[in-house]
């Protein structure tokens, strides 16, 4: 009996942005397969249900994360500049996504969204408050803080920034919110050393 053809592992990174464009349900094979490298065939033949399809694109994006991540600390030695780089990207991130995609996704691929909630009990939220318990040691956050109440204002926050009815993009500067909202709630709950940093932080971007 011939030996089957092993399949190739491949990145399903760049499936996302279709994703976004044209829907989870509704994105052509064809753009799909293109932006995988492969032919409609093959990708039929990798990933015969969408489920399938999504479910591994958007772990590939969770992994995707946890490398900038890393890259991230690699460039930022203290937790105050770190909290901050996290929040720029996990913003960047939330800019790119389209008002209905989770909520699709949530209805039409429960297992995916079961998935991204799992990310956020079990990486995002235990990465900012490690950050903040780093600060507290080192001194530059407030040893009086509530670290899993900060936890969740920092989340909230991010998603305020994004409600198009509370600052809609044709009146504010996102970059100028970010500013108004982080650089002084992040102030608030440093130490004055740790402030020292927030404001040299800011002061490079």
């Amino acid at each position: 009996m011939p030996l089957a053809t092993p399949v190739a592992v491949i990145s399903l990174e760049p499936a996302l942005p279709v994703f976004y464009t044209h829907g989870l349900r509704t994105a052509p094979d064809a753009l799909l397969a293109q932006a995988l490298g492969l032919t409609v065939a093959a990708l039929n033949q990798q990933y015969p249900d969408r489920a399938n399809l999504v479910h591994g694109t958007i772990q590939a994006d969770m992994e995707r994360q946890k490398r900038e991540h890393i890259a991230l600390y690699a460039q930022y030695s203290t937790a105050v500049e770190r909290l901050y780089g996290l929040l720029q990207l996990g913003l960047r991130d939330l800019t790119t996504i389209p008002g209905n995609f989770y909520a699709d996704l949530q209805t039409d691929f429960p297992n995916s969204w079961e998935a991204v909630l799992d990310h956020l009990t079990t990486y995002s939220s235990p990465q900012l408050q490690q950050l903040l318990n780093d600060g507290i040691r080192n001194r530059l956050f407030r040893s009086d803080i509530n670290i899993n109440l900060v936890t969740k204002i920092l989340i909230e926050q991010l998603n305020m920034m994004l409600n198009p009815q509370v600052f809609p993009s044709e009146r504010y500067n996102m970059g100028e919110v970010f500013r108004s909202i982080f650089l002084y709630y992040i102030r608030g709950i440093c130490t004055d050393d740790g402030a020292r940093i927030a404001a040299e932080h800011f002061s490079r971007l």
